[in-house]
């Protein structure tokens, strides 16, 4: 049986993508068909120039694949829209697999609309190769847990939920050599939306998952993995030293949710990681993500030792009251202790607060804007919750009608430049007066605009700016930008432990002026986003 695994594309354009998280789902996916032995080739679309159908076409014109497999988010319902029509055009009428959490949060929404063959809800590891097997075998479907399907009478048929699997060890590394990992890090730039990523000038960054699942339950956050499960530190340095010695990695990613729930544990990792570093001769910087009730000065001192350059936080407000409405387990002055003792550590901040909570008044957003203002501008970003498919908070406004079209939903609103009033205390005209405000105080975020820009090669540019906190000249290297009328990126100071924007010239203005061409610029935002969407 051969099969074919496509990576979407992770942005609107039919050009090469390189500013994207490699898909560690797939990567895994990957692994364990290969382990199994079947036949498996790829179709990374964001390393092709070219319409999706045109590129999917293409590779199926190649060989005569049995299966296709594609997962992702359900931000992305466009791209996996693209993929699956296109291999349903195709002449061999290979069947479709998929998987991620588009399908598994609306799972009969998702499969009527996109009607694939088949769907792998939650871990797929097992459920992949037991669906195979009996694709292969002709076998009965029923008997595979965690899968859809239509049966002969055209009834989605929703099998026992897959158990969640209780040793992470026994999971194979991810697959990286097929999807094109090698092109991936050849081709990182300093310049990216990720602040870790301008720490070197030529990243080679690596993601890893030490652990799946979260210990938490916050409303805004769709829980895929409720259990949360370790993967022992043994079987994660072997997987580090491994990538490290085959792609020269000098940056990790730590992807846990919950990365400072064992505070042993941690500890352990940083001994761990510098004893790696000098085994190799060389520093692997590293990023994490930590909640502020669990650190202290010691923690931190240790972290910056063993090469945590960034730490980020999910501060979400900073009234006691939407905390706890979100379910968030920290309070306002744990948020302001961890953010002064994390920048008093040499450790830069990346965080955010979100508004428009349920519990959202007036007088809570003040709370936090007032913090906002006195504290952090730059290091904390602000924005609005997104109430994403199979949250609580997502559950909530489709009960309550404030959602009232899923799939529209979906497919039309849920990208960033969409809000929705999910508050019970404020009125329309509030939320869009408090938007307002927010998109005001962006033009206050620390910045920095180039002294010298220099090309180096096309889009590829060497910058020299000066931190709006320590005032040192710092020179970025291999920036990647698209558009050099009109840029903007943040970076994390090199001399000091602060977080903060780049903006061209024209971008500042832009910002500067933004409430008074949001309108326009949100229009043309969906209007463009609709056009690329029918090109892709």
């Amino acid at each position: 049986m051969k099969i074919l695994m496509i990576v979407p594309k992770y942005s609107l354009t039919n050009y090469k993508f390189y500013k994207y998280f490699f898909p560690l789902g797939l990567t895994y996916i990957s692994a364990v068909i290969k382990k199994a032995g079947y036949d498996i080739d790829y179709l990374n679309l964001n390393h092709l120039e070219g319409k999706i159908e045109d590129l999917v076409k293409s590779k199926l014109d190649s060989k005569n694949y049995d299966i296709v497999c594609t997962g992702y988010i359900a931000i992305g319902y466009a791209i996996i829209e693209k993929i699956i029509n296109s291999v349903k055009k195709h002449e061999s009428k290979p069947k479709i697999i998929l998987g991620g959490a588009i399908i598994t949060t609306e799972t009969q929404l998702i499969f009527d609309s996109l009607k694939p063959d088949y769907g792998v809800l939650r871990e797929g590891e097992i459920t992949i190769i037991e669906l195979l097997k009996c694709i292969e075998k002709k076998g009965d479907l029923k008997k595979v847990d965690g899968i859809c399907y239509k049966d002969e009478n055209g009834q989605l048929i929703i099998t026992k939920p897959r158990a969640l699997i209780k040793n992470l060890d026994s999971i194979p590394f991810p697959d990286l050599d097929g999807l094109g990992f090698k092109e991936y890090l050849d081709n990182q730039s300093c310049a990216w939306d990720n602040g870790s990523f301008t720490l070197l000038d030529y990243p080679r960054h690596y993601q890893i998952l030490c652990s799946r699942g979260c210990a938490y339950n916050c409303t805004f956050c769709y829980h895929i993995l409720e259990k949360y499960r370790l993967r022992t530190l043994d079987n994660v340095f072997e997987e580090i030293e491994l990538v490290t010695k085959k792609y020269n990695i000098n940056s990790l990613y730590i992807e846990d949710d919950l990365f400072s729930a064992n505070r042993e544990r941690l500890l352990d990792f940083c001994k761990r990681i510098k004893e790696l570093n000098k085994k190799i001769g060389y520093e692997i910087i590293w990023v994490c993500s930590l909640s502020v009730n669990n650190v202290d000065d010691e923690l931190l001192r240790i972290l910056k030792d063993s090469g945590c350059k960034v730490v980020g936080y999910g501060f979400e407000s900073y009234s006691p009251i939407v905390l706890k409405s979100m379910k968030k387990p920290i309070t306002p002055e744990q948020i302001n202790d961890g953010f002064y003792k994390t920048i008093g550590a040499g450790i830069a901040v990346q965080a955010n607060f979100i508004f428009g909570d349920t519990a959202e008044t007036k007088e809570t957003a003040r709370e936090t804007i007032d913090w906002w203002k006195k504290n952090a501008n730059g290091q904390v970003s602000l924005e609005f919750i997104q109430p994403y498919p199979g949250s609580e908070m997502y559950n909530r406004c489709v009960r309550k009608g404030i959602i009232k079209d899923r799939l529209d939903f979906i497919k039309n609103k849920l990208p960033f430049v969409n809000w929705l009033n999910m508050t019970d205390n404020m009125t329309d005209e509030e939320i869009i007066k408090l938007k307002n405000e927010i998109l005001e105080l962006r033009k206050d975020y620390a910045y920095s605009i180039p002294s010298k820009i220099k090309k180096f090669k096309r889009n590829v540019y060497d910058i020299n700016v000066k931190c709006p906190f320590c005032k040192e000249i710092i020179t970025y290297k291999n920036c990647y930008i698209e558009n050099r009328l009109r840029y903007t990126f943040f970076v994390v100071c090199r001399k000091c432990p602060h977080r903060f924007f780049i903006f061209s010239p024209l971008k500042k203005i832009q910002v500067d002026n933004y409430t008074k061409i949001q309108v326009i610029n949100k229009s043309y935002i969906r209007l463009r986003d609709k056009i690329l969407k029918k090109f892709l």
